[in-house]
C-alpha cells in the first residue's frame, strides 16, 4: 500500500523480549480469560441494572396514568401494561451494557500508555493507514456477502438476532440508529475486543492466538445460541461471518498500529449494511 515501513514493525503493543519486564505468554492467556470474565459479568450486570431502571420508569408511567384516570393498578395488570422494552430502550441498554464493559476494562486493565498514544497518532498521519483501512473494510463487506451467497446456495439463510430491533429502530428513530450503528457500536466494540482482548495477547507476543480468541468472543456476543430461531447451521454461518470480521479488524489494528483504523473500518462496514437495509431491504 505504501513505501513507508509497516506500522507492525513499531507497534504500540510490541511483543516482549526475554529480558523485558511484563506479562509472559501463559500469564497473558490467563489475563485474557480474566478480562473476558470481567466483561461478561459487567455486561450481564449492566443489562440487568438498565432493565430494572427501565421497569421502574415504565411502572411509574403506568401508575401515574392510572392515577390521573382515577383508578388503581394491581400487580397483574401492571405486569401486562409494562410490556417489553421498545427499540430505543433496547439500544440504550446495549450502549450502557457493552459500552460500560468496554470502558471499565480499558481503564481498569488496558489503559493506553503515552508511548502507545504517540505511536497511534503517528499512524494516523500515514496515508497507508487509511489505504489498509479501506482495503480491509472492502474485503469484509465482500467476504461477508460471499459467505452469505454460498450459504444460501446450500439452503442456509440465517436471520441475525438484532435484525428485528434494527428494523424497528429504523422505522421510528433512523438518525439515532445511524449514530448508534456507525459511531458508538464500532467504537466500544473495537475498544473491548481489539484493544483489550486482542491487545493483551498481542503484547505478549501471541497475536495469532489473540486474533483467534478475541474473534471467537466477538462472534459469540453477536449470535448467542438459543436467543433466536436460527438452527445450528445458520448459527455457524453467522459465527463465520462475525469471526472473520473480528479477525480482519484485529489484523488491521496490528498492521497499522492504531485502534482508529479498525474503528473506521467497522464503521464503514456498519454504514454499508445499514444503507443496504434502508435502500435495498437486505440483511
Amino acid at each position: 500500500m505504501s513505501a513507508t515501513a509497516p506500522a507492525s514493525l513499531t507497534p504500540p503493543l510490541p511483543p516482549l523480549s526475554p529480558a523485558a519486564p511484563g506479562p509472559r505468554p501463559r500469564s497473558a492467556v490467563a489475563g485474557f480469560f480474566i478480562d473476558l470474565g470481567i466483561a461478561i459479568v459487567t455486561l450481564f450486570g449492566l443489562s440487568l441494572a438498565s432493565g430494572l431502571v427501565w421497569g421502574a420508569y415504565r411502572g411509574a408511567v403506568v401508575a401515574t396514568a392510572a392515577k390521573r384516570a382515577g383508578g388503581t393498578v394491581d400487580a397483574s395488570t401492571l405486569a401486562q401494561q409494562l410490556g417489553q422494552p421498545g427499540a430505543l430502550a433496547q439500544i440504550l441498554m446495549a450502549i450502557v451494557a457493552t459500552g460500560g464493559a468496554a470502558l471499565l476494562l480499558y481503564f481498569l486493565r488496558r489503559r493506553a500508555t503515552p508511548g502507545e498514544r504517540s505511536t497511534s497518532l503517528q499512524a494516523l498521519r500515514r496515508s497507508s493507514t487509511w489505504g489498509w483501512t479501506l482495503l480491509v473494510a472492502t474485503c469484509v463487506v465482500i467476504g461477508s456477502n460471499l459467505i452469505a451467497f454460498l450459504a444460501k446456495q446450500a439452503g442456509i439463510e440465517p436471520v441475525p438476532t438484532n435484525l428485528a430491533l434494527m428494523e424497528q429502530a429504523l422505522a421510528r428513530f433512523p438518525w439515532f440508529l445511524a449514530v448508534f450503528a456507525i459511531v458508538l457500536a464500532p467504537a466500544y466494540e473495537e475498544l473491548l475486543f481489539r484493544r483489550v482482548l486482542f491487545g493483551r495477547l498481542w503484547q505478549a507476543g501471541r497475536p495469532l492466538l489473540g486474533m483467534l480468541l478475541s474473534s471467537l468472543a466477538f462472534a459469540l456476543v453477536h449470535e448467542i445460541p438459543g436467543t433466536s430461531a436460527n438452527g445450528p447451521w445458520e448459527i455457524a454461518q453467522l459465527w463465520l461471518v462475525y469471526g472473520s470480521m473480528g479477525a480482519a479488524f484485529a489484523w488491521l489494528y496490528q498492521r497499522t498500529g492504531t485502534l482508529w483504523a479498525p474503528i473506521v473500518a467497522h464503521a464503514l462496514n456498519n454504514a454499508i449494511a445499514l444503507g443496504a437495509l434502508v435502500f435495498l431491504g437486505l440483511h
